[in-house]
């Protein structure tokens, strides 16, 4: 029997080759038709027998192109025709956008033979790249994903390129960044001014530079990188001090797998993650002898290396390096660079040379990094790679209103959701400057252009004071909703894995808004989509001046004494109270004995921070996370005890994680003498029976045996490791995330699923956290609550 079928092909198929796969496919079945882009994803309608089509169809979702990714193929019988053959047509856009574009994609081997085969005419060029692979996201301003609708649109093609592009057989067909050195984009090597230096090959003559010991900013795909030779310990010197980045570690590039394995120990999880499409900074324990300078990762027992992903990147690695530093061309706290002429104003002083190019940027993308622990691949920063590819939410949400949750101030990412979709944006960075925050409203508005999405619910931060939460207020046309910040934590994990809840959800962290008025960040809680009940917490102590105990936790330290042996902490015979500086001491414990500036805080990041002043790891710190980083990675694996703990049961299934016996037994090791990496090791251990305790309190008093793990003191892979399989032991079911960061990156997830909930009228079991009935949590429209 002969019909005509139509299907709507929904997911990441544009720009990935499917057209040209469904058009051979067409042709292998006998079938006529046709095949488009348009603004929902990819439609086709074959005609022919029956069963051909039914066969069609099979395999169009059994065996896509490699980088596609089918989340629904929505079939309907339409009339017959009578066409003799099948056709590619061009694109339409509806008003509503469905499709999906795809995450920026590492160049593949095939178009990699060719830039190295002398007779190929793309020998040498640096912008080579098929269906296959190459830039999307970094490039692409508005869907349908064609070339007009990119940064590509300047460079019209030549003869050559275009009888490609439009050769349905031809791997380069709509490939949209197509390009070649007749009609592509061009690189030019530039002064320390931006003045252009006369180069015949700009690649090589770079090499030679940082062979020289030059620092050279180059323009890759989602922005500038600043590359030095690794093995360099002047250059590096210079680059730190130039860039005023103190101790944290630098990005690597090595030529390819066995050079990774040459710096680095590599097991078969990690190796996959450096090969995988999206090419992220993988961490890895550094190996004996690497050779490289001790300036790439100070106090560090890893290196975060990555696999050249351009062909701009494999020429550079063709230099005889072991590796090169390739860390976000930007200052400190300030986004990375995208633009020529700004990279040329912006990293004066730290640039000695410029390697650019005339193919635009329009979203910055950083390089996304994953740390394999427990066997999986866990994001630290999602952004280049994987951004804006969905995170697919359970078919429940789908009657959710489309909701912009926009995080909280550290490690910013926004999150757009779209029935069960949620998009994550690019990591768009630390709040903290202007600039930044113009990156965040423009990588807002772009995804909600890109994507047709239109929010009416917008959730933020329960902190007043964020510049995120500031810019949800001044929007109108929304239902305003806070979410309070470990909530948000647990939701994500749980979202990432469909799980409504009820759960135990420990969230540790460093910082975050209590509804109570204290700073938290060890808790316990008890929480589903929409709701939560604290039912634990670490002891509070004081946050002597606020944000300056971060910076110097040599003041957390000196609360914990004080909170533990009052006026009897200059009695100690410890370093730490010999070193410290009398006058400061004096003025940081009145501030935490009359609570002036002093805020009470629960948080786990400064429960770390103070245990590494005590044991004189670091009193101050260069970038956020320094002094916990640097105690995990200064563990002696002897065999040793964990320090003592105390669990206080409060009533009502309610629990106090006291901190004095912990804090007694480090003094009395410091006084002794103990090797810092045993008491660190000592308080991993006591940190991880100590929270599997207390869940096991929790256990018995609510019956609830899934617990949900979050929060950025989870990137601690000792306390990740150790919890879940302590946890598993005692019989709990363990949640940890995948797919978002356990950092602030993935709190926006957390907020728009609950939020988004919320807008659909669902009420939670927990009253503590129930958002439409307490006054610090509760959300309304904005017209009813002000601006």
């Amino acid at each position: 029997m002969i019909e005509r079928s139509r299907g709507s092909i929904r997911g990441i198929v544009q720009g990935v080759g499917f057209r040209p796969f469904l058009y051979m496919l067409a042709e292998r079945h006998g079938l006529s038709g046709y095949v488009l882009n348009s603004s929902d994803g990819v439609e086709v309608e074959v005609e022919g027998p029956r069963a051909d089509i039914e066969r069609f169809f099979e395999e169009v979702e059994a065996q896509p192109p490699p980088l596609a990714r089918i989340e629904a193929v929505i079939r309907r019988p339409v009339p017959f025709l009578g066409e003799g053959c099948f056709a590619i047509r061009g694109s339409f856009s509806r008003r509503e956008k469905n499709a999906l574009i795809p995450p920026d994609v590492c160049v593949c081997s095939a178009c990699l033979a060719e830039m190295r085969n002398p007779s190929d005419r793309r020998f040498g060029y640096p912008f080579i790249n098929c269906t296959h692979c190459g830039p999307r996201y970094s490039i692409v301003t508005d869907v349908p994903y064609d070339r007009t609708g990119t940064t590509m649109t300047a460079f019209p093609l030549c003869e050559a390129c275009r009888s490609e592009y439009e050769d349905p057989l031809d791997r380069r067909f709509h490939a949209e960044p197509i390009a070649c050195p007749e009609c592509g984009p061009r690189v030019t090597l530039c002064d320390a001014a931006g003045a252009p230096v006369a180069a015949e090959e700009p690649v090589g003559a770079v090499r030679g530079l940082i062979a020289a010991g030059c620092i050279v900013a180059v323009k890759g795909l989602g922005g500038f990188h600043l590359a030095a030779d690794a093995a360099d310990d002047g250059a590096l010197k210079r680059l730190r001090s130039r860039k005023h980045r103190y101790g944290k570690p630098f990005a690597l590039m090595v030529k390819d797998l066995s050079a990774a394995r040459r710096i680095a120990v590599v097991n078969h999880a990690e190796a996959q993650c450096l090969s995988s499409p999206e090419r992220p900074i993988v961490l890895l324990r550094k190996r004996p002898g690497h050779g490289l300078s001790e300036e790439v990762a100070p106090r560090s027992r890893l290196f975060g290396v990555m696999l050249p992903y351009t062909p701009l990147h494999a020429l550079l690695m063709e230099g005889d390096f072991a590796a090169l530093v390739m860390t976000s061309g930007n200052r400190s706290d300030e986004p990375i660079q995208i633009d020529n002429g700004e990279a040329f104003k912006n990293l004066a002083g730290i640039a000695d040379y410029f390697l650019v190019h005339d193919r635009g940027i329009h979203t910055h993308c950083d390089d996304s990094i994953v740390r394999v622990v427990d066997g999986a691949p866990r994001p630290v920063r999602r952004s280049r790679g994987y951004v804006p590819a969905p995170v697919l939410l359970p078919e429940a949400l789908k009657a959710m209103s489309p909701v912009l949750g926009v995080g909280g101030e550290q490690k910013v990412t926004i999150c757009l959701t779209k029935g069960n979709r949620a998009f994550l944006s690019q990591h768009i960075g630390d709040m903290h400057t202007l600039e930044t925050f113009r990156v965040f409203e423009r990588t807002t508005a772009h995804l909600e252009r890109l994507l047709g999405i239109q929010p009416q619910v917008l959730a933020h931060d329960l902190h007043p004071d964020y510049l995120t939460s500031g810019f949800a207020r001044t929007q109108s046309g929304c239902r305003i909703s806070p979410v309070q910040h470990h909530h948000a934590h647990i939701v994500s994990c749980l979202a990432e894995h469909g799980w409504e809840g009820p759960v135990i959800g420990l969230a540790m962290d460093g910082t975050g808004y209590g509804p109570d008025g204290t700073i938290w960040g060890g808790e316990i809680l008890l929480a589903d989509w929409v709701s939560f009940e604290r039912v634990g917490h670490l002891e509070c102590v004081p946050l002597p001046g606020g944000d300056a105990a971060v910076r110097e936790p040599w003041r957390m330290a000196l609360s914990y004494l004080d909170k533990v042996f009052g006026d009897g902490l200059f009695g100690l015979e410890i370093p730490f109270v010999k070193e410290i500086d009398p006058d400061k001491s004096a003025v940081v414990l009145q501030m935490c004995r009359t609570g002036l500036n002093a805020p009470p805080t629960s948080s786990c990041g400064r429960f770390f921070d103070a245990v590494a002043a005590l044991i004189g790891l670091r009193a101050k710190v260069s970038y956020e996370g320094q002094a916990a980083a640097e105690l995990e990675m200064c563990q002696s694996r002897t065999k040793t005890e964990a320090y003592p703990w105390r669990l206080r049961s409060r009533g009502g299934g309610s629990w106090l994680l006291e901190v004095e016996p912990v804090i007694m037994a480090l003094v009395e090791d410091l006084a002794v003498g103990t090797p810092a990496g045993i008491m660190s090791r000592r308080f991993h251990l006591a940190l991880i029976k100590m929270l599997a305790e207390v869940c096991i309190g929790v256990r018995g008093h609510t019956g609830l045996s899934t617990v949900a793990l979050s929060g950025g003191v989870f990137q601690n892979a000792t306390l990740l490791e150790g919890l879940t399989a302590l946890l598993r032991r005692r019989g709990f079911t363990v949640l940890t995330h995948r797919v978002v960061p356990c950092n602030d990156g993935g709190l926006c997830l957390g907020q728009a699923v609950c939020a988004g909930l919320l807008a659909t009228g669902r009420h939670g079991r927990f009253a503590e956290g129930d958002y439409t009935d307490s006054g610090a949590l509760s959300g309304g429209d904005r017209s009813e609550r002000g601006t």
